[in-house]
């Protein structure tokens, strides 16, 4: 990956090549930002371009070895570090996973966990870096470089790593094996282990620019994802499974509306189907909740909606206003999180309508 292929970001670009330009390469890096802005993207080029042989003062050369193996995720002193989920009784490793991360990283670095999930084909289980794995990085990192100018760990979503090893990890980061690079993408930087954000340098990744992103994507699709590379590949690709997630955000709020526990029963139960689906529905419902408040504000320019959820949007917003919007939105991102935190989905969801129950109602 050269940072040619790595959509805008122009300005995070001319901070790492700065950087490393002047020889000034932190051991430990958090790269952090939203869902499909390029973290991970940035993660590979800046391994790429630190140990290209022939680098240019913006980019690594794409043709040497080093760039090469890097290129092919095959480079025996680049280690990768991401949720997985345990098949059975036995400790499990990153490594066993090596094949489906190199397949899904080569076909586009810009995906998000629920598609991670699905590449494992998790059966529901919820991605996490075991503590073992900080074991793993620490058996690795004691063996001498074979090609690279740093020995590196790329670790996707550090956020999930289990408590102790996150703190294994700290004192790697606190007595760093000379000649070493960490690399950490985190999409929630708050749930990390305070000590160990502490200890790295910190670069927020922001938002692709929407002139960017329209390069690749039609225009209006680069300006409804908000400068998500994932969500406008979802627009493009699964405008089906959208008019889905509108049927099912709609069914949500017209139970509250009726006050219907029969209905809303049977959403709590559809829910409890997939985690990584239900999850994925409580974003776009915590989107779409958003995107009705602010049509109330009747500035085309403001609004991020598709056709289909603007049809929704026009005859539900006068059920969401400032009155309301905050604790709409706060139950469905608690109800969120709670499943991240392997609460059950039927309750959670169930409990999270009758929130809304009173909420709608109120607006009647």
């Amino acid at each position: 990956m050269q940072f040619k292929d790595v959509i805008g970001q122009k300005e995070a670009k001319e901070l790492i090549t700065k950087s490393v330009r002047e020889g000034r390469i932190p051991h430990a890096q958090l790269y952090w930002g939203g869902e499909g802005v390029g973290k991970l993207a940035l993660a590979l080029a800046t391994v790429q371009y630190i140990n290209c042989e022939h680098p240019t003062d913006t980019d690594s050369c794409g043709e040497c070895e080093s760039c090469r193996l890097i290129a092919k995720l095959s480079h025996p002193d680049v280690h990768f570090v991401f949720p997985i989920v345990k098949t059975g009784s036995k400790n499990a490793f990153c490594d066993e996973f090596m094949p489906h991360w190199r397949d899904l990283v080569l076909h586009s670095p810009y995906f998000n966990m629920h598609e991670w999930m699905q590449e494992i084909n998790n059966n529901g289980k919820v991605g996490t870096i075991y503590t073992t794995e900080s074991e793993a990085i620490a058996r690795k990192l004691s063996l001498k470089s074979l090609k690279a100018r740093f020995k590196t760990v790329i670790i996707w979503l550090p956020e999930l790593m289990q408590e102790e090893g996150a703190n294994k990890l700290l004192k790697l980061l606190e007595e760093p094996p000379e000649g070493t690079l960490f690399l950490l993408v985190s999409e929630q930087p708050e749930r990390m282990l305070g000590t160990i954000a502490s200890r790295t340098q910190s670069l927020h990744i922001k938002s692709i620019d929407v002139e960017d992103l329209g390069k690749v994507f039609p225009a209006n699709v680069a300006r409804l994802s908000g400068g998500n590379y994932v969500k406008a590949r979802e627009l493009v690709e699964a405008r089906s499974n959208a008019t889905e997630m509108t049927s099912r955000y709609r069914n949500l709020m017209l139970s509250a509306f009726r006050k219907d526990l029969v209905a809303l029963r049977d959403i709590a139960e559809n829910a409890a189907k997939s985690r990584e689906e239900c999850l994925e529905f409580l974003k776009y419902a915590a989107r779409i909740t958003r995107e009705t408040f602010i049509a109330n504000l009747c500035n085309p320019q403001l609004c991020y909606s598709t056709d289909s959820e603007a049809a929704f949007i026009e005859k539900f917003k006068k059920f969401v206003d400032v009155t309301n919007i905050e604790q709409i939105t706060e139950h469905i991102t608690q109800a969120s999180l709670d499943i991240e935190r392997n609460a059950n989905i039927k309750i959670t969801v169930f409990d999270m309508g009758l929130q809304l129950f009173t909420l709608i109602n109120n607006k009647r």
